[in-house]
C-alpha cells in the first residue's frame, strides 16, 4: 500500500478508537473512567481483524456482536448497499431480512445518520422499538450500514447517537483499509504476470550460448544445463499459483544460479545457507529470485574480479528472516528510496517489496542495506506462517 495513504488511514482509525473512547466515555454508560475506556477499545479493537478483509457475510456476521458491545445498543445489524449481512442482540429473529431491515434499509439512500424514534414491527413481541441507521462510507462511496436498536421509544440521546456515528467510522476506516490493500495487491499481481513474462532476453540468449559452448567440450553438464532451463522457465508459467513455499523459491533460484555460472564460470561464486525449518514458510511466488538476479546483475557483474552472492535465512522471533548479500560496487545511499521505487525500468524489486507489503502488511516491507564498494543486502522477513497464506483472500490467481 502506498506508505503516504496508508499512514492516513492508520491515523484515521486510531482517531476513530479515540473518538468512539471519547463518546463511550461521555455517555456514562460505565461508572469508572478506566472501566469505560478499557471495555471500549476491547470491543473496537476486537472489531478490526474481521474487517481487514471487507465487508462481506462472514466478516459482518463476526464483527456484529463487538459492534454491539461497544455501542450498548440492544442489537446491531451491519448491511452492504444491497442487504442485510448480519444481527446480533436481542429481537434478532423478529427483524429478520424481508421485514423490518428490508423497510428501514430503505430510508438510506444517502450519506446522512437517519433516526427512527418509533418501529413498527408486524412482530408485537419484537423488544426493539427505535433504532439509528449510520452511513458506512470507503473511498468516498457509501459501502453499507449500520444500524443500532434500542429497547425504548423515541429519539436516542446525544451521546448514544455519537457512539453510534463513531462506530460507523471506524468501520469505514477499516474496510477502506482492505480496499486499499486488496488494489495494491491485484496491482502487485498484474505487475507479477508483468514479471514472469519480462524473462530478460540477455538471460536467455546467455543462458542458452553457455549451453552451446559445453555441447561439444562438456556435453553432459550441457545437458544438465538445458534440464535447468527448462525447469527454470517451466516454474514461471506452471501453474499461476501466487504463493509458494521457500523452498520451491530457492530450488527456482538455484537453476537460476547454475545458468549464470555457467556464464561467469569461475567469476560468480554463491554460498546457500537457507536451513530446512525456514523452507515450509510460505512465500509469494518469484519473490527471491528478483532479488538474487538484482545481485548478480548490478553487484556481481558491475565489478572487477570475482564476486560472492550470498543467501541465507534464519527463523527470528515469528518470523524468517532471508538475505540475499553480494559483495560487488554498492548502491549510494540516496539511491537505495528510488531502487525500491523501481527507478531504471525495472519492476522485480519494487514488485517483491509491493506485494510483501500487500500481503503481510507494512512491516514486512523489503529492506535494502548496501554500502559503496561494499556490497548490497536485500532483506526479506515473512511470517513463519509454515504453510499458511496470511491474507488468503487476496491470493488471487496469478
Amino acid at each position: 500500500m502506498d506508505l503516504a495513504l496508508g499512514v492516513v488511514l492508520g491515523i484515521g482509525i486510531a482517531a476513530a478508537l479515540a473518538a468512539v473512547w471519547r463518546a463511550v466515555h461521555a455517555s456514562g454508560r460505565t461508572g469508572i473512567p478506566e472501566d469505560a475506556m478499557r471495555a471500549a477499545l476491547h470491543a473496537a479493537t476486537a472489531t478490526l481483524p474481521h474487517l481487514r478483509r471487507g465487508l462481506n457475510g462472514r466478516t459482518a456476521e463476526r464483527a456484529v456482536p463487538n459492534l454491539r458491545a461497544l455501542t450498548g445498543a440492544a442489537a446491531i445489524a451491519l448491511a452492504d448497499t444491497r442487504a442485510v449481512l448480519a444481527i446480533d442482540g436481542e429481537g434478532r429473529e423478529q427483524v429478520r431480512p424481508g421485514d423490518l431491515l428490508s423497510r428501514l434499509l430503505e430510508r438510506t439512500g444517502d450519506d446522512r445518520l437517519h433516526i427512527v424514534p418509533r418501529l413498527v414491527s408486524s412482530d408485537p413481541t419484537c423488544p426493539l422499538r427505535s433504532a439509528v441507521l449510520a452511513p458506512l462510507v470507503a473511498q468516498d462511496k457509501r459501502i453499507g450500514t449500520l444500524i443500532a436498536f434500542y429497547r425504548s421509544t423515541g429519539r436516542p440521546s446525544h451521546h448514544e447517537l455519537r457512539v453510534v456515528q463513531e462506530a460507523a467510522s471506524l468501520v469505514s476506516a477499516q474496510v477502506e483499509l482492505s480496499l486499499v490493500a486488496a488494489q495494491e495487491e491485484r496491482l502487485a499481481q498484474a505487475e507479477l504476470r508483468a514479471l514472469r513474462a519480462q524473462i530478460s532476453p540477455h538471460f536467455i540468449y546467455n543462458a542458452l550460448a553457455a549451453v552451446a559452448g559445453d555441447i561439444h567440450a562438456r556435453p553432459e553438464e550441457a545437458r544438465d544445463l538445458l534440464i535447468d532451463f527448462a525447469e527454470f522457465t517451466r516454474y514461471l508459467f506452471r501453474d499461476g499459483r501466487s504463493y509458494v513455499t521457500l523452498g520451491e523459491e530457492i530450488e527456482h533460484v538455484e537453476r537460476y544460479l547454475r545458468l549464470e555460472q555457467a556464464r561467469f564460470r569461475d567469476i560468480l561464486h554463491v554460498t546457500i545457507d537457507v536451513p530446512e525449518a525456514t523452507r515450509g514458510t510460505v512465500v509469494p511466488a518469484m519473490s527471491v529470485q528478483p532479488l538474487v538476479e538484482n545481485a548478480v546483475r548490478h553487484g556481481v557483474e558491475k565489478r572487477a574480479g570475482r564476486g560472492r552472492v550470498t543467501i541465507s535465512a534464519e527463523i527470528v522471533g515469528g518470523d524468517v528472516e532471508l538475505r540475499v548479500s553480494d559483495d560487488g560496487v554498492g548502491i549510494e545511499r540516496e539511491r537505495l528510496g528510488a531502487v525500491l521505487a523501481g527507478a531504471g525500468g525495472g519492476i522485480g524489486v519494487s514488485n517483491v517489496d509491493a506485494r510483501l507489503r500487500a500481503t503481510f502488511g507494512e512491516r514486512y516491507a523489503l529492506r535494502i542495506e548496501s554500502e559503496l564498494g561494499q556490497g548490497t543486502t536485500a532483506v526479506m522477513t515473512v511470517p513463519n506462517l509454515g504453510g499458511e497464506i496470511a491474507n488468503p483472500e487476496l491470493a488471487v490467481p496469478a
